[in-house]
C-alpha cells in the first residue's frame, strides 16, 4: 500500500478532513493525495500559496512574519499551516515552504530547506527538513515528508 492510500485510509477510520497550503512543492502533496479513488471524503482543499502576497491574502500570513523571518522559516509554516486549517474549517492544516533550486538559497537556509507545518487542536508541529537533489527531487522528499508528518501525527508519533 503506497503512503497516500494509507494516510486515506486512516483519515477515514478517524473521520477527519484536512487542507493544505503548499509553496514549494507547487500542489504535489494535494495531487498524490487526490489520486486515491475516495480521498473527498477526507480532503478539503489544497492552496498553491507560492507568491509571499498570496501566502498573505488567501490563508492569512501576516506581511511582517515574511518580512522578518523569511517566506522559509518555521514561523511562516505555522501561519502557514494553521491559516489554511481556519480558512477551511478542517480538522487538520499541513503546510510546505522551502527552498527546491537551483537558485534561491543562502548560507543559513541552503537550497533543500524546507519547513513543515501541521495544525490540529492539540496544537501547532513544526519540523524543519534538508533534502538534497535537482529541484524536481527535492519536491518529491518534500512531499514524501509530508504524507508521512500527517501519518506520524495520526498514529500519535508528534509530540
Amino acid at each position: 500500500m503506497v503512503a497516500e492510500e494509507r494516510l486515506g485510509n486512516i483519515l477515514k477510520e478517524k473521520g477527519l478532513k484536512i487542507s493544505i497550503a503548499e509553496s514549494c512543492t507547487g500542489g504535489l502533496i494535494s495531487s498524490r493525495i487526490t489520486d486515491i479513488s475516495g480521498s473527498s471524503e477526507y480532503f478539503e482543499a489544497g492552496f498553491v500559496t507560492y507568491s509571499n502576497r498570496s501566502k498573505t491574502a488567501f490563508i492569512g500570513v501576516p506581511e511582517h512574519i515574511i518580512d522578518t523571518k523569511g517566506a522559509v522559516s518555521e514561523d511562516t509554516a505555522r501561519f502557514m499551516a494553521e491559516g489554511v486549517r481556519s480558512v477551511t474549517g478542517v480538522d487538520i492544516g499541513l503546510s510546505v515552504t522551502g527552498i527546491a533550486g537551483p537558485s534561491g538559497g543562502s548560507v543559513e537556509k541552503p537550497v533543500g530547506t524546507v519547513f513543515m507545518a501541521l495544525s490540529a487542536d492539540e496544537g501547532t508541529f513544526v519540523r524543519r527538513f534538508r533534502f538534497d537533489g535537482e529541484r524536481k527531487e527535492i519536491k518529491r522528499q518534500s512531499s514524501d515528508a509530508a504524507i508521512q508528518f500527517l501519518i506520524d501525527y495520526l498514529e500519535g508519533r508528534v509530540s
